[in-house]
């Protein structure tokens, strides 16, 4: 598939879309992950039938649309409500479409926000490396429990302050391990062999965040607690922090359930039950200091918490898959692009194979 570029006024903004596939198609909605835009998505729609028509637009802040702030205390609501208002734009979707919606880590969370507020309107869902049900960080068991009352360790002041200010400058450069092309190599994927020709596409991608306090990472706010910060109400990565977005009774409760299937890595260095982004088991490791250990703090178990979301999604009439595959790091579709096409397609249905 070759995509072209759209812009459309929806919720008040405008927000740049990647198009690709007949008005017609299957729909399906591409939803992009944090320090990214729906370029990230660029080398997969090569492997996708014609017969879909695909949407992945830029979210608030990243690409081409609009910087506009993000409200940290809706969670990811600010987002979601974003994508929700291309549903019905008629340059995108015909009528009535109920697209599967695909999205990415951050944009898992804003997938399943998604179907909380519009669940009529996803046909399924496919959760790539998705951030937990309970936010990222400061939690400590399967049922969300926060390690502390401020949940601690969360929000922007976890950022490491030297990448912000070289993804600001538009450094490009592999420079030191927190480089956006470091980053890029070491986190975003197991093996960086596998960006291949790709890679400085995705590297400018990723130099389209914006950086700032609306935006990414926000506002952090002082914490009596360790590591002493915790979430603000502006900005990216507040909106991630749990106590802002924490959605798993409401996923469970959702009148209609759609079908989710949640596809991950088992190399993942970003969601993960051991996660070198989890300010918890950075101190684990001796790397932050002053950790107060296991009891006062454990790491979060974010797979295992997602793992139970969605039984509870089960037992309470939908239905999921979880597909983990071996070696694979935090972006399946990037790695291992044939195994997540034939997930989507299958939640896409046969017509999207024709």
């Amino acid at each position: 598939m070759r995509s072209a570029r759209l812009t459309v006024q929806a919720n008040g903004i405008t927000q740049a879309v990647r198009v690709a596939g007949p008005p017609d198609g299957v729909p399906v909605l591409l939803v992009h992950g944090n320090v990214s835009s729906s370029a990230f998505w660029e080398p997969l729609l090569s492997r996708l039938p014609e017969a879909l028509r695909v949407v992945a637009p830029d979210l608030r802040g990243y690409g081409g649309t609009d910087t506009a702030p993000v409200d940290a205390t809706r969670g990811l609501a600010d987002f979601a409500d974003d994508v929700a208002a291309l549903l019905d734009a008629p340059e995108l979707f015909r009528p009535g479409a109920r697209p599967v919606v695909a999205g990415h880590s951050l944009g898992g969370g804003v997938a399943m926000r998604l179907l909380v507020d519009r669940p009529e309107r996803i046909a399924g869902l496919l959760l790539e490396a998705p951030v937990s049900p309970y936010g990222f960080g400061g939690t400590r068991d399967l049922d969300g429990t926060p390690t502390t009352p401020d949940f601690a360790g969360t929000g922007a002041g976890g950022a490491n302050p030297d990448f912000v200010a070289r993804l600001a400058a538009g450094d490009r450069s592999a420079d030191g391990p927190t480089s956006p092309r470091a980053v890029l190599r070491a986190a975003y994927v197991a093996d960086p062999a596998s960006l291949g020709d790709d890679e400085d596409l995705l590297l400018e991608s990723m130099l389209t965040t914006a950086a700032g306090d609306d935006n990414y990472p926000g506002t952090a706010v002082a914490s009596p607690h360790w590591p002493g910060t915790a979430a603000g109400p502006r900005g990216v990565l507040n909106a991630l922090a749990p106590a802002h977005f924490r959605l798993a009774d409401e996923l469970v409760a959702a009148p209609v359930k759609p079908p989710v299937t949640w596809v991950r890595g088992d190399a993942d260095v970003i969601v993960s039950d051991t996660s070198l982004f989890d300010l918890a088991y950075l101190g684990q490791l001796g790397v932050v200091p002053g950790w107060p250990g296991e009891v006062a703090c454990p790491p979060q178990p974010m797979v295992g918490q997602t793992r139970a979301v969605l039984d509870r999604y089960a037992a309470a009439g939908g239905t999921y898959r979880e597909v983990v595959l071996p070696g694979c790091g935090h972006s399946p579709h990037l790695e291992r692009p044939a195994e997540f096409v034939a997930e989507l397609l299958a939640l896409a249905g046969e017509n999207a194979t024709a």
